[in-house]
């Protein structure tokens, strides 16, 4: 992968010609070893000392890193007919103990809220195209929710689910041959979203589906109408029947959930805002419900609110298994926290810190693409992503023979790099994970520069 750092970021602007190399370079090495500390991954006290002047640097900042990646991820956009952007907001908290800083004892910690709100884009196969965008922000405190009523939507941490959608309607607008989808889960449950989608030309506007979280009112005039959103969805008729792949979570095994599909279009009542007014809206809905599920397992259940129509059984089961593709963007969170080890950075200051971050998020983004491609696309050239020496080091580590003159798939190479990591191959076994995909690229690498040394070697001893 000694190439892909510099396409990645072909079209960085840090203002010097030296941070644009640094960036790639760093953006190579980091990824190489994402997770070793920065000192270990860099290899010297050299590159070490060239990383950290790099992070301290004014010019070199959070938006400007990810902006030529945002770049990369739009021309991959372009070339998928549906791209489903999941948002959603992750904790990254610190606690810091304050006895060191002359602030407390050993035993008083002082906790740094942080929090991480990307838009990431996939296909609706799950290939994993890039970050779009990210806010990120620290909190000061916690805020009552009495106080919280009172302020506006844009004076509220609910904004970044707004500013997510308005993105994906400029991002449209330029990509008119691709349909765009924004995916939120229940905290992106804000009626101001839906007002906002009437607010846009049909020609430069997203499409949207939410998980609903609130039983809203309903605009009914009829007397044996339902009045509220999940009354309406139940009396609906049962369009058909599908299945859903429940994942996998702490005291929860994966699962095939059979369901029922019923959709309708219903008419919200607009709640009560301080200040100003909301418009009624009218709005389609899916209610996807496991009616018998397992004994001892919790049913599954999914109300969609979606500006994709729901007429048909067809569309209503693309809205359920669209949605089902936001859980991609918790597995590119796992593999942020946990393979790219981002709680363990140290770097003392929010500005120290934020480079690195929008460093590793492009890294997270790169073992995913990786694994996902190879699922979809499993009989794929593997040079399409690995460079020769990588496969060919893979090749002799695992199969203690030569390598192919003729490269091989990408899914056989991945599934020999995820071996590296712990993957077993059984019959039995999936395929690869996000955990195995990333020890085994760390490993990868140390394997390919023994075996460049070898080759040196040989090349000085004939």
């Amino acid at each position: 992968m000694s190439n892909w750092a510099e396409e990645e970021v072909q079209t960085a602007d840090l203002e010097d010609r030296r941070l644009n190399k640094r960036l790639a370079l760093l953006l190579e090495r980091l990824g190489e070893h994402p997770q070793l500390s920065i000192p270990a991954a860099c290899g010297g006290w050299k590159e070490t000392m060239g990383a950290y002047r790099f992070f301290d640097n004014d010019k070199a900042t959070f938006k400007k890193i990810l902006a030529p990646h945002r770049d990369a991820t739009v021309e991959r956009m372009k070339s998928s007919p549906v791209v489903l952007l999941a948002q959603d907001t992750t904790e990254y908290d610190e606690n810091i103990c304050l006895g060191p800083k002359g602030l407390g004892t050993l035993k008083e910690m002082a906790k740094h809220a942080r929090r991480l709100h990307p838009t990431i884009a996939f296909t609706p196969s799950r290939i994993c195209l890039g970050v779009v965008k990210a806010a990120y922000w620290a909190r000061d405190g916690a805020s009552p929710r009495q106080a919280r009523r009172h302020k506006g939507v844009d004076e509220k941490e609910s904004r970044h689910w707004l500013e997510s959608y308005q993105d994906s309607c400029a991002l449209q607008a330029q990509m008119p041959d691709s349909l765009l989808v924004n995916l939120a889960d229940r905290e992106g449950d804000i009626y101001e979203w839906f007002v906002e989608y009437q607010d846009y030309a049909p020609t430069a506007r997203a499409e949207w589906i939410v998980r609903a979280t609130q039983n809203r009112d309903l605009l009914v005039e009829p007397e044996n109408a339902a009045k509220w959103l999940w009354s309406a969805l139940d009396q609906a008729p049962v369009m058909g029947y599908t299945e859903v792949n429940v994942k996998s979570r702490p005291n929860r095994a994966a699962r095939l959930a059979h369901i029922t599909v019923r959709a309708a279009t219903v008419p919200l009542k607009p709640p009560t805002r301080i200040g100003y007014r909301l418009p009624a809206l009218s709005i389609n809905a899916v209610l996807a419900r496991e009616e018998t599920p397992p004994a001892g397992k919790e049913p599954l259940e999914w109300l969609l609110l979606t500006s994709l129509p729901v007429a048909s059984f067809e569309q209503a089961t693309t809205v359920v298994a669209w949605y089902g593709v936001r859980w991609c963007i918790e597995v590119y969170f796992h593999v942020l926290k946990s393979g790219c080890q981002i709680k363990r950075l140290h770097l003392e200051s929010e500005e120290r810190l934020l480079p690195c971050l929008a460093l590793y998020m492009v890294i997270a983004w790169r073992v995913l693409f990786s694994l996902m491609l190879a699922r979809a696309a499993p009989d794929m050239d593997c040079e399409i992503i690995f460079d020769p020496q990588e496969w060919r080091a893979a090749y002799i580590v695992v199969k203690r023979c030569p390598p192919p003159l003729t490269p091989p798939r990408l899914g056989e190479v991945i599934r020999l790099i995820a071996s590296l990591g712990g993957y077993f191959a059984r019959k039995h076994d999936g395929p690869p994970g996000a955990k195995a995909m990333w020890i085994g690229l760390q490993r990868l690498r140390d394997f390919v520069i023994a075996l460049n040394a070898q080759q040196d070697l040989a090349m000085r001893c004939v």
